[in-house]
């Protein structure tokens, strides 16, 4: 019986904890999301509006489907990108060599860099004026000098793919070069005892036992890219116009630039549903 206490008494303070820091802000945000609405806050503005603010997202606010379009084709490019980018740098330096260990080394410094960070460094590289791309281009190629990429609705969502899978193609490249690690030797040597080709190994063989690492690869991506906040905040803040402005940036725009709080939760809420699938797919995999 005493061990019995001991136990409750260890236990609870971890679950008090494991409640306050993640299942209680949860818990407040869902309840928010039903209150507080742009719709109602005149006729309710200290009561409960219902389903107002998901109903106003999906039926009448044109911003917001405009940001679910924006993050779709982000996600879809950037972790289309970023994963093959990374199969070919882990497939150049999975097989050894006398500097891949300071090569894997060096991969990992652009993931360790925060997005925000990232971000404003990109802003700066593609300044029309001083940009470290301008002077490039305009060495290079100097029709495309001083060209304004932050100013143009497809050349800014293109800046902002582009920093997005510099910043996450080394530490997908690293997780991959474990998954080939893992492959059997074996089972190439055969391949290729036989005759196959370097191409035929690596569609046959390789491609296939490496099908569980990459498919944790592109969940973990898509997850990460979905939300993708503070890259873009700090890059182009959603701009020119909306071109950029991703379902978080959205989120945070409406909640603390207009203080729509309730329907920036709604929204966040929304959110969640595709990452809870993906979520489930990673689970499932793993």
């Amino acid at each position: 019986m005493r061990d019995h206490h001991l136990k409750y008494l260890l236990v609870m303070p971890a679950v008090l904890v494991v409640f306050a820091t993640a299942v209680w802000p949860l818990v407040a945000s869902f309840r928010l999301a039903f209150y507080q609405g742009r719709l109602s806050r005149a006729a309710f503005p200290q009561g409960f509006i219902g389903t107002d603010n998901y109903t106003w997202a999906l039926w009448e606010e044109p911003a917001f489907w405009n940001a679910v379009m924006v993050t779709g084709i982000y996600t879809v490019i950037t972790v289309a990108l970023t994963t093959a980018l990374a199969l070919g740098l882990a497939l150049l330096l999975a097989p050894g060599g006398r500097f891949r260990l300071s090569v894997q080394t060096l991969l990992i410094i652009p993931f360790a860099m925060s997005p925000a960070l990232i971000g404003v460094s990109f802003r700066f590289m593609f300044n029309a004026e001083f940009g470290l791309f301008d002077a490039f281009f305009g060495w290079l190629i100097p029709p495309l000098a001083h060209v304004n990429w932050l100013a143009e609705p497809v050349l800014a969502f293109a800046v902002c793919v582009m920093a997005d899978v510099w910043g996450w193609i080394p530490f997908l490249t690293l997780v991959l070069i474990g998954g080939l690690a893992s492959v059997p030797k074996e089972s190439q040597e055969a391949a290729q005892i036989d005759g196959a080709s370097s191409w035929q190994v690596f569609r046959d063989v390789t491609l296939p036992l490496l099908r569980p690492v990459l498919a944790v690869v592109v969940i973990l991506k898509s997850i990460f890219s979905l939300k993708t906040f503070d890259q873009i905040y700090m890059l182009t803040n959603g701009g020119p116009g909306t071109a950029t402005q991703t379902l978080s940036h959205y989120v945070y725009f409406n909640g603390f630039k207009y203080g729509e709080v309730g329907y920036s939760a709604a929204v966040a809420w929304m959110m969640v549903i595709p990452m809870i699938f993906l979520t489930y797919a990673w689970c499932r995999d793993t």
